[in-house]
């Protein structure tokens, strides 16, 4: 009996026994486009007037998502989803003018990755809202509470809203990095020499401006930051970074070297400058030793600010085959380019027409950082699609129904629009739509509306949509 303790004690020596050792989290970086549409890239329109290499590695490299969806047509429902796991539909008012949309208690991706180790950082636009003295009024005097570093983040740097929405400062965590203290007046590109109208091109609102704030250098410097933050990380922790880009947002204000550079005008100019910002993320993750062990996705927010005159002016589909822009209830305004990245892990060339949502980032992420499990109640919209990044050529269970912001729900290839208003930015405001049901399979481009010939289906999904939001 002594003889084989000893044994087993050399044994263990030589040979430490690991039980169930879980493999080491890999980094995750997510990077969100603004006002970005599902057409611009040629992995979704092989007819696309903008270069974008780096983005066209990440495809080559990686999976793209054919029927992938925002959560919301515009800026802050989309990023409610995403950064909830929940259905911004849920929500009657995200009011982010007067506070936090978001509980200081409320789980999100990034809580749920800092709790299973994870560094967490955020560069970039936020748009859910702070603490404010009164409705749309900052108060600089005080740590600005209800941001990134109140939802799971340990650090950020960014702004609170778009790049048209003044007051115009940055925030380092809680802090104004300056006061907006000077007047910074309405910019336009209205009659110049592309033409475009009053929400297009160089616009922003005017408002007050910190000192330190250009327009024209904020991508360049969310850029700079992000790649800070990679190049800065230990490696003790892996490291989540959230770069949710200004653009290819409003003012578009695309840097020297690309100017003149896509045949989209200022729009795929500024949309190249997005594609070179991915560079410097893949460079800096590089640089770091940390390419080989990154889960990166990127995606957009939301459909463009693109009409049909844009489309026949330079011969390019911003939207795709998809009908409806930013804002609408229509397949443009939310079904999003969506590119995930992770070598040894993701088939290179991978193809997947499996629906996802904004909604399931979280709880994918939470399986990749090996946590089985979300707390009843919290994300219960969110469904992993990590077997369908793993394994894409098996059968996966299809998604149950998505809501998008108002009252549409789309189940399977069905898909019913039955608000009368929300068809987008370039919809004439004066017309009342009706109740439109599409099945997605035949018809992409929503062009049959099958309401009036299918009114058992409408009540159904009607049906379908209220038990979501009753529950």
């Amino acid at each position: 009996m002594r003889l084989l303790l000893l044994i087993l004690t050399i044994a263990c020596w030589t040979h430490p026994v690991v039980l169930q050792a879980a493999p080491t989290s890999p980094n995750i970086v997510f990077i969100l486009a603004d006002d970005m549409g599902y057409g611009d890239l040629k992995a979704y329109n092989p007819g696309s007037k903008i270069s974008t290499p780096y983005l066209d590695q990440l495809a080559a490299g990686g999976m793209v998502f054919t029927d992938a969806h925002s959560g919301g047509s515009t800026c802050v429902p989309s990023r409610h989803s995403l950064i909830t796991g929940r259905f911004a539909a849920r929500r009657k008012h995200l009011n982010w003018r007067s506070g936090p949309v978001i509980a200081r208690e409320q789980l999100t991706f990034a809580s749920v990755l800092r709790e299973q180790g994870y560094r967490t950082a955020m560069v970039g636009k936020w748009h859910q809202g702070f603490t404010m003295k009164s409705p749309g009024v900052f108060n600089y005097e005080q740590p600005l509470a209800g941001g990134p570093v109140d939802c799971g983040f340990d650090s950020f740097f960014g702004m609170h809203a778009s790049l048209d929405i003044p007051p115009y400062f940055y925030i380092r965590d809680r802090t104004p990095v300056m006061a907006p203290t000077e007047t910074v007046g309405d910019n336009t590109s209205v009659g110049g020499k592309e033409d475009w109208n009053g929400i297009q091109g160089a616009f922003w609102r005017s408002g007050k401006v910190a000192p330190d704030f250009k327009h024209a250098e904020v991508t360049p410097r969310f850029a700079a930051e992000a790649v800070k933050v990679i190049e800065a990380h230990d490696g003790k922790k892996p490291l989540f970074l959230y770069l949710a880009l200004p653009s290819p947002h409003t003012p578009w204000l695309p840097t020297r070297e690309f100017i003149g550079k896509s045949g989209a005008g200022m729009y795929g100019d500024f949309l190249m400058q997005v594609d070179h910002v991915v560079g410097q993320v893949l460079g800096g993750l590089k640089k770091a030793g940390m390419s080989d062990n990154t889960l990166l996705i990127f995606s957009s927010d939301n459909g463009p600010v693109w009409y049909d005159k844009d489309t026949e002016r330079f011969g390019h589909r911003s939207s795709g085959p998809l009908r409806g822009i930013k804002g609408s209830a229509w397949e443009g305004g939310h079904r999003v380019p969506f590119i995930a990245h992770w070598p040894g892990r993701i088939s290179a060339g991978a193809r997947s027409d499996h629906t996802i949502a904004f909604a399931d980032v979280l709880a994918t992420f939470a399986k990749v950082a090996g946590r089985p499990e979300l707390p009843q109640g919290a994300a219960e919209d969110s469904v992993s699609f990590l077997q369908v990044l793993l394994h894409p050529d098996r059968k996966h269970q299809p998604r149950p129904p998505i809501l998008h912001d108002g009252k549409v729900i789309r189940d399977g290839d069905w898909k019913l629009i039955a608000t009368r208003g929300g068809r987008g930015f370039d919809a004439d405001r004066k017309v009342k739509y009706g109740t439109e049901l599409y099945n997605l399979e035949d018809d992409l481009s929503e062009k049959n509306n099958l309401a009036d010939k299918m009114p058992e289906k409408v009540k159904n999904l009607q049906a379908r949509m209220y038990r979501i939001l009753n529950n």
